[in-house]
């Protein structure tokens, strides 16, 4: 019988196929690691999409003012601005919830508590995010720091919510005030759920807080700066 040729073209595309299908293997499993890495459920279910709805009630005896807010943009970290909600298990560790997120970012939480508080308090001329075109008198700026379920040794989180507020006079743009808010509420236990609660009850917390310190801080510059004009 004759002896069959070793073909070195069947042994070159046997090579090909065989790197083809390695390499086929390899994407598939760097892009299963990085579902992991975001968090997927193993199960492919949606995540669930929080949005606390928090209601503030001013103090009558806050001062009623003729100026106008505009919302500036809120800094923040990409970390602590996020639609993924936060866990700090531990001091130096920060982590996410699986398959849970929010429905808008911790800065945009915070502008619309405060929004609707001030409009629904009828305490202020107007107010409105920056952009929506009235002519205001005041800018509200806000530096998100901290917006976690933090665990700070203790058995049950506790909703964590910092962030500076600088209050800017339209005209001179010369800071007005600024100050440092900081709230802290536990949950009722660890299951997320009972965390978001926490978080809503932080927001309107802090967010009377704010609107306080917003109309007291405007209307104290406003007499200091037209004492004849302001009664």
């Amino acid at each position: 019988m004759p002896t069959r040729r070793h073909d070195p073209r069947h042994a070159t595309c046997h090579r090909r196929r065989w790197l083809r299908l390695a390499a086929g293997g390899l994407l598939a499993s760097l892009l299963a690691g990085c579902a992991s890495l975001l968090g997927g459920g193993d199960n492919g279910d949606r995540p669930t999409m929080y949005a606390p709805d928090p209601r503030i009630t001013l103090d009558p005896s806050l001062p009623q003012v003729t100026w106008q807010l505009a919302l500036g943009a809120t800094s923040s970290s990409r970390t602590v601005d996020s639609y993924r909600i936060a866990v700090r298990p531990s001091p130096d560790e920060l982590q996410v919830y699986r398959n849970a997120g929010w429905a808008r970012t911790p800065g945009d939480m915070l502008q619309s508590t405060l929004l609707r508080g001030l409009e629904d308090s009828g305490k202020i001329a107007a107010v409105a995010r920056q952009g929506a075109g009235i002519a205001a008198d005041y800018r509200l700026l806000l530096d998100v720091r901290r917006f976690e379920a933090d665990y700070a040794g203790q058995a049950v989180p506790a909703a964590t919510i910092e962030f500076n507020a600088k209050l800017i006079h339209g005209a001179d743009q010369a800071i007005v005030a600024s100050r440092t808010f900081l709230q802290v509420q536990p949950a009722a236990g660890t299951e997320l759920p009972q965390v978001v609660d926490a978080f809503s009850r932080a927001l309107e917390v802090v967010g009377g807080e704010l609107a306080g310190w917003v109309l007291v801080s405007g209307e104290t510059h406003e007499r200091q700066a037209h004492p004849a004009t302001v009664r």
